[in-house]
């Protein structure tokens, strides 16, 4: 791996090769700086040349071992990974993992051995019985909103799950979501998709940071992109923060300005 942006030295050649797990996470270190609610929040996505984010229906196909290694570098980081519903379902997320490469410096951080898991759903259509609500690390977080199905809601308690209401209606509020999280505490925010909750996350104006991975292959079809939904009224730039490359894949960071 080798980093393109920014150069520090253009001279060096020492950091090409695989980089480390503490190299990563050096790379990917949460800025210091936060917005109004004190928290940021960062989305890790992965898009193939043509603008898709999966392959039917599963981003693993467009992936590599690097991406998944920046993948669990992000996870490591992270106080809390926040996931759509559908995504639960159709990746199969399981519970997150302490990793003894990331326990010196969670500790450090004044993190827990592992991030909690957010789900958010307004309609609480999960199977509550899977492993990442009965048997998580760290208790699994539900976000709805205040009309969501009351069974629902009691299911997901009596699996272990902390639910939190963020929303006067039926879905998810996405600024009342990232304040509730940071007033527990949790202010390094990651969010993994899908598509439908990263567009949520732009029109609300609360995403912070984009790391995508530039996958280089072509799909075709009509895969969904990393954000699908309503539109911005104006498109909000970003701040290119880093690029790195391996075997043609581009790991970039992109920053609010």
């Amino acid at each position: 791996m080798r980093r393109l942006f920014p150069v520090t030295d253009e001279t060096l050649s020492a950091a090409e090769g695989e980089w480390g797990l503490d190299e990563l996470a050096d790379a990917y270190a949460y800025p210091k700086e936060r917005g109004p609610s004190g928290a940021w929040l960062r989305a890790n996505m992965v898009s193939s040349l043509d603008g898709a984010a999966q392959h039917e229906g599963r981003s693993q196909p467009i992936s590599s071992d690097t991406d998944m290694r920046i993948f669990g570098t992000l996870r490591g980081l992270a106080d809390v990974v926040i996931v759509g519903a559908e995504t639960v379902r159709l990746e199969g997320y399981r519970p997150a993992r302490a990793r003894e490469a990331f326990a010196e410096r969670r500790a450090a951080a004044g993190q827990g051995p592992a991030p909690a898991i957010a789900v958010v759903s307004a309609g609480l259509n999960l199977d509550f019985s899977l492993p990442l609500f009965t048997s998580p690390l760290v208790p699994t977080l539900v976000l709805t909103g205040a009309t969501a199905p009351l069974d629902g809601i009691r299911a997901a308690r009596d699996a272990g799950a902390e639910v939190l209401i963020v929303g006067d209606g039926a879905v998810v509020e996405p600024p009342r979501a990232v304040r509730a999280l940071a007033e527990r505490g949790l202010t390094r925010l990651l969010t993994e998709g899908g598509p439908r909750l990263l567009a949520q996350f732009i029109a609300a104006g609360v995403l912070d940071e984009l790391c995508l991975t530039v996958s280089p292959v072509l799909t075709a079809g009509r895969a969904q992109r990393i954000a699908d939904g309503p539109g911005v009224a104006v498109p909000e730039r970003f701040a290119l923060a880093s690029v790195l490359e391996e075997a043609g894949f581009l790991f970039t960071q992109y920053r609010r300005i």
